[in-house]
Order: structure tokens, then C-alpha cells, then sequence
């Protein structure tokens, strides 16, 4: 595997995060551009709350685990000194979008703005510990809680009493970030939180008859036979089992451990398109007609969360499958996504492995899954080295 370790690595520190670093910074207003085309211009201005965080993020995170590179912490800073500026409305809440000057365009609609802001200034405040950093982290992390059971509030479009769903993205999230915060939380509420989400995620959204995790069901936990309960996204189902891994490691529990392989391939076996490769980005579990127009296109996070399982899951087990997987993914990954000619990944290719769209970052791809993936995957790769 060692072609591999190096592989991710040289393409992290060499070619993605050095792309970011250059072209993603916003010199006159602070904050990070995330529109970048093929070659890295900026090919619009907004800034989107969700994306900020999450570059604040990565560059706290590889201050902190590759090296204390005073570029990444000045990056992070100036990210975060943005984000505690403009990114609040008068309760607290992230914006879900700003213009380029801060000025809010979009309401915080989305608390995923929140989870990934509190997720940023948690990893700032390990490198730097302002006492703001720590305080901001929490206060929104707590809010997060208190909006889990209705996320959206007044922004949610559904009519309340008539078919009340609950997503799976939030409880999948909370699985990673609890454990991120877990410096600044009680140890007891991390515990409690940890376990609720575990049975939410593995009692209550994986359908034991099925094998496979699904996005929304009713309040009680049940089966909704309609477009969204039908609707599974493989790529979410597989990156919430290495989050559970990752906890399975945390807690030493052996039994998390072999439901999350299991089911990560299982989602895997389901979600690969066995004619053309890679990784459907939505289905309908009962084979209807999915409601996402986009079900069949390709996705670069899909592909990059499904590398990390199964790094993480041949390292934990020694399975032989989640090798051969992970050599099948790998290949179709790097020859898909991988821009040979420019730094950075492609992200969006339909069904038959062709770009889409030539942008290397956006309103919804920014600094985040590549250099994740690529760090996940190369760490991953050496522990299992090591051993």
C-alpha cells in the first residue's frame, strides 16, 4: 500500500491545499472565494457561510496533524476574524450565504452553516486558544442541539402534521462533530451524545430488512413509502460509516465495528453502477424512478468518503474486499476526478464518467472532501504501514 500513502500525499500538500492557498483567498474583504473554474479564477463572489467553516476548518486541522505551518494558522485566522464578523443573524445563527463584502444574502435556513461553523472554531481554538474561538464553538454547538428536532424553524417548507419526516443528515453530522468538539464539551454530554446518535444512525435510519441507511423516515422512526422515504444516498450512507468507525475505535465496541463494514459494503455492492463505474449519487430503495433528477450523475465527495471506509475498514479488519474495493474506487476515482493538467478535482461527472461541469469549487464544493479525503486516506494508509 505504500504507492498509495504517497500517492494521497503528495497530492494533498503538493497540488490541492497549495491551489487553495493561492487562489482562494479574498485579499480586499477577508473570507475565502469558493467559485473557481477549471484553472482556479474566481468566477463569482459569493461566499457561502457553510463553505467558509469548512476552510477554517482544513487549515486548523493541518496545522494541527501535518505540521504548524504559520501560512495554514494566518489562513484560518483570517477565515474565522470573517465568519465572527458577518456570519451571524441577531440569534446567532450562520447565514447560509453572504455577498463578497459579508453583507447577508441568503437566511440561515440550513444549520448545517452552524454544525461546520462550530466544527471550525473548535479546530482554530486547538492551535490558538483565543477564549472567543471556544466560546463561539460552543454557544453554537448548543444551539445546533436545541434546533436538532425542527433544523430548519420557520424556513421549513413541509406542513407540519402531514407527513413530519426527520433526515438523516443531521444525526450523521453530530457522529463527527461531537467528536471534534470533544475537547471543549463535557465528558459526559460527548457520551450521551455519542451513544444517541449511534442508535439513531444504525436503529433508526438503517432499515435492518434493507441493509441500507435511508435519508429521511417519519417521526417514529418508521418506513415513509413516498419519494423522500424511498430516497437512499450512497455516498451519505458510507461516509456515516466511518464516522462510526471512527466511534467503534472510540469506544472499543467490536459489534459497531462489524455492522459499520458490513453495511458500508453492502450500501457499496448496491450503489455502484456495474455497467459504467463509480458511485450513484442518489436511489430509490424500492427501484422506482428517483425524485433527485441528478440520481445518476457522479459525485467527487461520494467517491473520496467511500476511499476513507474502506482504508479505515481494511485497516481495522484486514477484510480482503474492503481492499479490493478500495482498489476498484481508487481507479475510477483518480481517472475521473483527478485533473491531470490543472490542481484540484473535478466534481460533477454524469453517468458515463465525463465532466460536467469544469469548476474546481462552487456553491456546494469547496475546501473540504478532496484534502479530507486525501489526509483521511493517507493517514489511514500509514497506520496500517506501520503495523
Amino acid at each position: 500500500m505504500r504507492h498509495y500513502l504517497e500517492a494521497y500525499r503528495n497530492e494533498l500538500l503538493d497540488r490541492v491545499i497549495p491551489f487553495w492557498m493561492e487562489r482562494s483567498p479574498d485579499p480586499v474583504h477577508g473570507g475565502f472565494f469558493t467559485c473557481l473554474d477549471r484553472t482556479g479564477e474566481v468566477y463569482d463572489t459569493d461566499k457561502f457561510v457553510w463553505l467558509q467553516a469548512r476552510q477554517v476548518w482544513m487549515f486548523s486541522m493541518l496545522y494541527a496533524r501535518v505540521e504548524p505551518n504559520p501560512a495554514w494558522l494566518r489562513l484560518a485566522r483570517e477565515g474565522a476574524s470573517f465568519l465572527q464578523k458577518y456570519g451571524r443573524d441577531g440569534s446567532g445563527d450562520f447565514y447560509f450565504s453572504l455577498n463578497r463584502a459579508g453583507a447577508p444574502l441568503v437566511q440561515p435556513y440550513n444549520i448545517f452553516s452552524d454544525c461546520f461553523a462550530a466544527m471550525a472554531f473548535s479546530a482554530l481554538y486547538k492551535v490558538d486558544p483565543e477564549p472567543a474561538y471556544a466560546s463561539l464553538a460552543t454557544r453554537t454547538f448548543q444551539r445546533i442541539l436545541s434546533r436538532r428536532d425542527n433544523p430548519k424553524g420557520v424556513y421549513s417548507k413541509a406542513v407540519p402534521g402531514t407527513r413530519n419526516l426527520k433526515s438523516f443528515a443531521l444525526p450523521m453530522i453530530l457522529s463527527n462533530l461531537t467528536l471534534e468538539m470533544e475537547h471543549l464539551l463535557e465528558p459526559g454530554l460527548v457520551n450521551e451524545l455519542v451513544r444517541a446518535v449511534i442508535h439513531e444512525v444504525m436503529e433508526v435510519f438503517l432499515d435492518n430488512e434493507m441493509g441500507l441507511v435511508l435519508e429521511n423516515v417519519l417521526e417514529d422512526g418508521s418506513f415513509s413509502d413516498s419519494f423522500e422515504g424511498r430516497l437512499t444516498s450512497p455516498g451519505h450512507a458510507i461516509e456515516a460509516m466511518w464516522f462510526m468507525l471512527d466511534l467503534s475505535r472510540r469506544f472499543g465496541d467490536e459489534s459497531l465495528q462489524d455492522r459499520a463494514i458490513t453495511t458500508g459494503l453492502k450500501t457499496l455492492e448496491y450503489g455502484w453502477d456495474t455497467t459504467y463505474g463509480g458511485i450513484y449519487y442518489f436511489l430509490d430503495c424500492k427501484g422506482h424512478p428517483p425524485e433527485k433528477l441528478e440520481w445518476n450523475q457522479k459525485l467527487w465527495w461520494v467517491h473520496l468518503e467511500t476511499l476513507v471506509f474502506l482504508a479505515k475498514a481494511y485497516q481495522i479488519s484486514g477484510n480482503k474486499a474492503c481492499l479490493n474495493w478500495f482498489e476498484k474506487v481508487h481507479d475510477y476515482t483518480w481517472a475521473h476526478f483527478r485533473d491531470p493538467d490543472y490542481p484540484e478535482w473535478f466534481g460533477y461527472l454524469d453517468r458515463y464518467g465525463r465532466v460536467q461541469l469544469p469548476l474546481k469549487g462552487g456553491k456546494w464544493k469547496g475546501c473540504f472532501h478532496v484534502p479530507r479525503g486525501l489526509y483521511q486516506v493517507w493517514q489511514t494508509l500509514e497506520q496500517t504501514a506501520s503495523h
